[in-house]
């Protein structure tokens, strides 16, 4: 286990994950409110509509967005997945 820093609320914490015990639950509904939002809609054109649609923040999208699962996604978007910048379009 690594000493680390939350990616959602700054916290220092020992695990393997990228956010802090805390956080895990609110990370955890996010991406399953994202998943459920993309099963059921098109993708949007921006991070922006897709952060208002969801009520999840550009910040935590970005990192979501990161991950291998939303590969697809990203490109859509215009995001590299391995960045943590917001593209606008």
């Amino acid at each position: 286990m690594e000493f680390k820093k939350c990616k959602r609320c700054g916290a220092f914490f020992v695990s393997n994950n990228s956010v802090c015990p805390n956080c895990e639950p609110k990370d955890n509904l996010e991406l399953s409110k994202l998943k459920g939002f993309l099963t059921e809609n098109e993708c949007p054109n921006s991070i922006e509509t897709l952060a208002s649609s969801t009520g999840i923040s550009v910040k935590n999208l970005n990192r979501f967005l990161a991950q291998e699962d939303f590969s697809s996604v990203a490109s859509k978007l215009d995001i590299n997945p391995n960045s943590n910048i917001n593209i606008q379009l």
